[in-house]
């Protein structure tokens, strides 16, 4: 049995790294009250901005638009948004994991980064590093979403990369975060229309469709994005919130077992006091 000094001195321990990760709950707590409210309300933004797209490209038939079709290069850009930090329980990994159990080869596979902790597991794993926005998940603006979204399009059109998917954590609610990796580009009308609220009404465009698509897709892909960004920052606080708090329930069952076993060999030692004054007593009559 663990001497009293070593147990005593390991439930301090334990007390004082119970009340770290108490603070950092409520820390997280208080950004996810802040993120919950800015998911929820741009949420329906993009919802509609994802099906307005959606209902276009089904009611347009075919058209033969550099967005529409797959570039010459097997190179596929993945934007990656976790954290810059850890705590956060399967938060980051769930992403590397989503990825690198994807579809996508890691030999053709461009990580654009936005967070260290993905960009660190995802190198140590070989892929290579196109870019890397790591301070943009810090506070999010659709600025940085339109630069990064940006750079990713002049790539496409430039023959780079051959497609562009989006790998990020999806908010559901503040226990429920699903990590996810959807195509961005080449958008296909024929996956659009399966989502599509569509009649036969045709899609006329003004001045034309070139022109048209060239101004709203971008927009579009780079409002995709920054709607991943203000998702991913309230599923991060939440995954937070959620791991600080086991930490401190963990600790908490920790320190009743400790103080415990601290009672048994505190008791242990007084009984042998005990039997030794009473053994020495007998021994002198």
């Amino acid at each position: 049995m663990a001497s009293m000094r070593d147990i005593k001195r390991r439930r301090d321990s334990i007390q004082s790294t119970g009340q770290i990760t108490k603070a950092m709950k409520l820390v997280s707590t208080v950004k996810l009250q802040k993120a919950k409210g800015k998911a929820e309300n741009t949420k329906p933004y993009f919802d509609l901005m994802y099906e307005t797209v959606s209902n276009i490209l089904a009611k347009s038939g075919n058209i033969n638009h550099k967005y529409l079709k797959a570039g010459e290069s097997d190179k596929k850009a993945i934007i990656t948004i976790t954290a810059n930090r850890g705590l956060a329980g399967g938060y980051n990994s769930n992403i590397v994991k989503l990825i690198t159990n994807s579809d996508i080869a890691k030999e053709e596979a461009c990580i654009y980064s936005i967070g260290r902790k993905g960009r660190e597991l995802l190198e140590r794993k070989g892929y290579a590093m196109k870019a890397d926005y790591s301070d943009v998940i810090n506070e999010p603006l659709y600025t940085d979403a339109k630069e990064i979204c940006d750079e990713v399009l002049r790539a496409f059109t430039e023959g780079e990369i051959g497609e562009i998917y989006l790998a990020y954590t999806a908010f559901k609610n503040t226990v429920v975060h699903v990590p996810q990796l959807i195509k961005l580009l080449p958008i296909e009308p024929e996956e659009a229309g399966k989502t599509a609220q569509t009649d036969d009404t045709p899609m006329n465009y003004e001045p034309n469709e070139e022109e048209a698509l060239d101004m709203i897709i971008p927009k579009y892909i780079a409002s995709l994005v920054y709607g991943a960004l203000i998702e991913a920052v309230a599923s991060e606080n939440g995954a937070r919130m959620q791991a600080m708090d086991n930490a401190t329930s963990n600790a908490d069952d920790m320190i009743a077992s400790l103080s415990l076993k601290f009672n048994r060999a505190r008791q242990a030692s007084i009984t042998q006091e005990l039997t030794e004054i009473i053994s020495g007593a007998n021994a002198i009559e």
